[in-house]
């Protein structure tokens, strides 16, 4: 179940802003970065160091605000990187877009990075405005000093022929019940994928995914999925049955976090035809 908290201060009223006025609530889209290595996912949980909980640390100590909202496009599990998520905040504050962004940066762990503020209507929704959403997966075919903690080292050989010839079977509008732990009967599990693409860079694998929204764990078990074909433990039929009949196969192959990124949010009139860049680069020796 999607859902956000609400922080307020204990005595649940707004705390004063320093100046002793109150500001019109403005609502600003934030695009973040972050390596979600030392994070427990991204939404805020008590006992637990989430990305949604250092973002609201850093907004109070940056604005000297308590009470405010931040609503993000989703949630990341776990270990789970993003190179553009998107939040929006409602708060009350005199500060601009830029000087916000620069303050609440300075208050957050380098492993987090807002990369752009913007001013939004107040109609904006963070979740419910987007359109679509991409991840790319970074499989490395090598061991690697310094990549390790972002991608997923596979060390059998794999057929990448076999692996995008399968991948073309999850294109399209299908029922990922056997993908996900979401229950069919609480969420609908069907997903239109379009676009599942295999490149190469290097001594990385990386597969790009695009789709109208995502279930939990989806996409690593398709990654781990397509995997397998590679290593020839499936074929590229029993794959795409897979999408037909109910199989506990993509949860044993589950793929690891590390190599995970959510990549985009999409809202109306974003272009979708910019070149995929990886964030880790694993060259070939």
């Amino acid at each position: 179940m999607w859902f956000e908290r609400r922080i307020a201060s204990r005595t649940g009223k707004p705390a004063p802003h320093p100046t002793g006025h109150r500001f019109d609530t403005m609502r600003f889209k934030l695009t973040i970065e972050y390596a979600g290595t030392r994070y427990s996912g991204w939404q805020i949980q008590k006992n637990a160091r989430t990305v949604q909980g250092e973002l609201y640390r850093a907004i109070r100590e940056a604005t000297a605000v308590n009470e405010f909202e931040l609503y993000g496009a989703g949630r990341t599990d776990a270990g789970v990187h993003a190179l553009a998520q998107v939040a929006h905040l409602d708060i009350d504050t005199a500060l601009s877009a830029e000087p916000l962004r620069s303050r609440i940066n300075d208050a957050l762990p380098s492993d987090i990075n807002v990369l752009r503020t913007d001013r939004v209507r107040h109609s904006f929704h963070a979740r419910h405005d987007a359109v679509g959403r991409s991840y790319i997966y970074q499989i490395a075919r090598r061991r690697t000093a310094f990549a390790k903690p972002f991608v997923w080292w596979v060390k059998d050989e794999l057929d990448v022929d076999r692996m995008r010839v399968a991948a073309r079977s999850f294109v399209g509008f299908h029922d990922f019940q056997s993908f996900s732990d979401d229950e069919p009967s609480e969420k609908s599990t069907q997903v239109l994928v379009e676009v599942l693409e295999i490149h190469e860079d290097g001594d990385l694998l990386v597969l790009h995914v695009e789709g109208s929204h995502f279930l939990w764990k989806m996409v690593r078990r398709v990654v781990g999925v397509l995997a397998e074909v590679g290593r020839g433990g499936l074929s590229e039929q029993q794959a795409a049955s897979m999408l037909v009949e109910r199989s506990n196969a993509p949860a044993r192959l589950t793929a690891p976090a590390s190599g995970l990124f959510l990549e985009r949010v999409y809202y109306e009139g974003d272009r979708r035809d910019v070149p995929i860049s990886t964030p880790i680069a694993v060259p070939r020796i």
